[in-house]
């Protein structure tokens, strides 16, 4: 009798502990594959049953939660954007009818409280049982000040574009902007047919040539490599030859004789034509990897909504690093050269960072139900884009831009400003991508920044520098 009591009892533990390694399985780590059975009717009422994090800014403005209802007598949550549209790419939806996008999408472990630590355990228990689960609210290193204002300005100019600012020192994202935009909660079935691509989160899915932004990156390699100094002088000239093409300044102005720091500060194309094919196509194309161009940024968003950086054929696709370029126009920023204003902000950042690139990120904590701090990521090196000393070099170019070249429209009372002037040429006639790029302050930069305005008449300096300077004003409480 014993013996059978001793075999029932381990039959009974080895039973049991089946069943919580298969509920742990099918709740935890094959989730996603349950997920993708849209028809699954328990998988709509136990979704339905998740009381889900909030996702809220830095700030304390709430911009994603759940509310509590009733459903055939069971007590369900719908999600609510309480923001509408104000960073509705960023932080995306959560949709039973469209599935789940953005931060809604890369934090769903956490919101949803199905992580695999022991608390995720503990919740994949409780829904078996049928209870509520409340997933981790996370807090968002969004300013919402500096997010409103890069919305308020690109919707003032009715224009399709996107801001992004960066703190330089540990990635962390303070305003993601992208127009036009939706509503996640009352929108989003018109946005899915809706022209312009409003559910496109032009910082990181729109590829634009950065123009003269890309100057940046062009003399950073050189100075690095020793293809050029700063004090190194090149003859006055409108246009050149290259490539069987003429290639020109803008308005094919004439700056006679000039060191290269002043071609920098007022974007001489022809000077930065002659340093691109002095330098090589190799080792500019080795920059731009220590860049990060190339390959898409490792940063907590959903991989397929992050676009890599490069030079594209004509198919879309990035072309093999041996395939031959035009490198003086590559070097302006031209040629194939396409990049998101994610890409050119995190170049602006690694200037303002002496030199290091960081990962993006979006989170600055998630918080469990009880109010605990579950996790706080820490900056992410990413490698160095450039020595210390040609960072210190181009702090001091790009702060002449604001001050004396064509960044004049960025500056702000009491805070020095660096940056650099793009546009871009976009093949129809008298149309331009309107950029500018930079770090503020000049000497402890807390700021860097990159801003986008397709498809305008006007220049990066014209369209996109007041936008900066607005942006930096919010941010930092400035009303002047």
């Amino acid at each position: 009798m014993n013996r059978r009591i001793s075999h029932l009892f381990i039959a009974s533990t080895v039973a049991l502990l089946a069943l919580i390694v298969m509920t742990s399985y099918w709740q935890i780590w094959a989730r996603g594959s349950l997920e993708a059975r849209q028809a699954n009717v328990r998988l709509v009422y136990r979704d339905l049953a998740i009381d889900r994090g909030s996702i809220i800014t830095a700030d304390g403005v709430v911009l994603a939660e759940s509310k509590p209802g009733r459903l055939d007598g069971r007590t369900i949550y719908t999600r609510t954007y309480p923001e509408g549209g104000i960073a509705a790419q960023l932080v995306g939806y959560s949709s039973l009818v469209a599935g789940r996008a953005g931060l809604e999408r890369s934090l769903d472990p956490e919101l949803t409280g199905s992580t695999s630590d022991l608390a995720g355990i503990q919740n994949a228990f409780d829904r078996v049982k049928g209870d509520t689960v409340r997933g981790n609210d996370v807090i968002l290193r969004l300013s919402s000040a500096g997010q409103e204002a890069a919305m308020d300005e690109l919707e003032r100019l009715g224009a399709r574009g996107s801001v992004v600012v960066l703190d330089p020192s540990t990635g962390g994202l303070l305003v993601m902007a992208s127009t036009p935009t939706y509503n996640p909660e009352t929108g989003l079935a018109e946005a899915l047919t809706a022209p312009n691509s409003p559910l496109l989160n032009r910082a990181t899915q729109g590829l634009y040539p950065p123009g003269s932004t890309f100057k940046v990156v062009t003399a950073a390699s050189a100075l690095d490599n020793g293809a050029v100094t700063v004090d190194q002088e090149f003859p006055g000239t409108d246009c050149i030859q290259t490539g069987g093409q003429e290639l020109c300044n803008f308005r094919k102005r004439d700056y006679g004789t000039h060191d290269f720091g002043y071609a920098l500060v007022h974007s001489i194309n022809t000077t930065f034509a002659e340093v691109g094919i002095a330098l090589g196509q190799e080792q500019l194309e080795e920059t731009m990897r220590d860049f990060g161009f190339f390959k898409r940024f490792p940063w907590d968003y959903p991989p397929e909504q992050t676009l890599p950086s490069g030079i594209f054929n004509r198919r879309g696709n990035l072309v093999p690093f041996d395939t031959p370029v035009d490198v003086a126009r590559l070097a302006i920023g031209q040629e194939r050269l396409l990049a998101t204003p994610l890409q050119m902000a995190e170049v602006a950042a690694a200037v303002a960072n002496g030199g290091q690139l960081v990962e993006p990120q979006p989170v600055q904590e998630v918080r469990a139900p009880d109010g605990s701090v579950v996790r706080r990521p820490q900056p992410v090196y990413l490698g160095r884009a450039m020595t210390t000393e040609t960072a210190a070099t181009l702090r001091i170019l790009m702060q002449e831009v604001v001050d004396d070249g064509t960044g004049a429209a960025a500056s702000v009372d009491g805070l020095d400003v660096a940056g650099k002037t793009g546009t871009a040429e976009t093949g129809r006639d008298g149309r331009n991508d309107a950029w500018f790029i930079g770090f503020a302050p000049a000497s402890a930069p807390r700021y860097a920044f990159a801003v986008l305005v397709e498809d305008t008449a006007g220049t990066g300096g014209d369209v996109a520098a007041p936008i900066a300077a607005s942006v930096l004003r919010a941010l930092t409480g400035s009303s002047s």
